[in-house]
């Protein structure tokens, strides 16, 4: 996983995983194993799946070149509500792009390290062995 800043203000953890590095070989199948994770968890709740492409197509949008499909897993890790400004950062996602012989999965940092460790673990679990 790589750590970078998107658009130099967006702090965000990126994995670029071949197809032939793991098990989940659809955008479909990855969406469910995150679904599972995310259930394992009673602390975390799902919220749903936002298929950005097809979103996109729809409004006639662009899409870079290569992407086949791209989708976003909204779920919340919150813990607490310590202030009102903290539901800016909420819910969170996970952004899943298939590339066609790859995967590029990401999502923004989070103001709680516990959230980015089980997103972090989640994602590198996903190259086989």
């Amino acid at each position: 996983m790589k750590q970078s800043l998107l658009q130099e203000k967006y702090p965000i953890f990126v994995a670029e995983i071949g197809k032939n590095e793991t098990d989940y070989p659809t955008v479909e199948a990855l969406v469910e194993y995150y679904k599972g994770k995310i259930a394992e968890n009673p602390k975390v709740h799902f919220i749903g799946v936002f298929d950005h492409h097809a979103h996109t197509q729809r409004i006639g949008g662009e899409i870079a070149q290569g992407i086949q499909a791209a989708v976003d897993i909204i779920f919340c890790f919150g813990f607490a509500i310590p202030n009102p400004q903290m539901l800016a950062v909420r819910p969170r996602s996970i952004g899943i792009a298939d590339m066609g012989e790859k995967f590029i999965i990401s999502f923004m940092e989070a103001p709680m390290q516990p959230a980015n460790q089980a997103m972090e673990a989640w994602t590198k679990a996903l190259r086989k062995g």
